[in-house]
């Protein structure tokens, strides 16, 4: 199989709000009232939260029907901790982003612990998501300067 793109695009309705298109999806992504947004939606990073634990899901299901077993229920809680001064500008000596994220997963499938153990094995190994948490993935960034021209 050839390689995959997705893409997301879209435009700022206010400082904090930023609706994206991804397929034919609306995207909603916004700050709670705390930090100046409306909490219409979540924010970036609990977009990513959701992100790992939607691919968590999908990745756990594929390989437990290769092992030979149904999930019957699967219960994911993603937390993570960042510490926000960096990204107010308030200091700069930790990074921006999430210090540590915990994922808790609690499978319902009629298997023995060793049939679990292989399975969460394979599930960590192959969720794209949590790759690109755990490891630098090149990120390019241009800007294309959109000027008001004065007549």
């Amino acid at each position: 199989m050839s390689d995959l793109q997705f893409s997301v695009a879209g435009v700022r309705t206010s400082a904090t709000q930023f609706k994206a298109k991804a397929r034919q999806f609306t995207l909603v992504v916004d700050e709670p009232e705390d930090f100046g947004g409306t909490n219409e939606d979540a924010n970036p990073v609990e977009y990513i939260l959701a992100g790992f634990a939607g691919c968590t899901n999908v990745i756990g299901h594929i390989v437990a029907k290769e092992l030979g077993f149904t999930l019957n229920n699967l219960h994911i809680e993603v937390s993570g901790t960042l510490n926000p001064q960096r990204l107010l500008g308030t200091s700069f000596d930790q990074r921006a982003g999430f210090k540590a994220i915990n994922l808790n997963l609690t499978p319902e499938a009629d298997v023995s612990e060793e049939t679990l153990a292989k399975w969460l094995q394979i599930v960590e190994d192959r969720c794209p998501v949590k790759d690109n948490l755990q490891n630098s993935t090149p990120v390019n960034v241009t800007v294309a300067a959109k000027t008001a021209c004065a007549l």
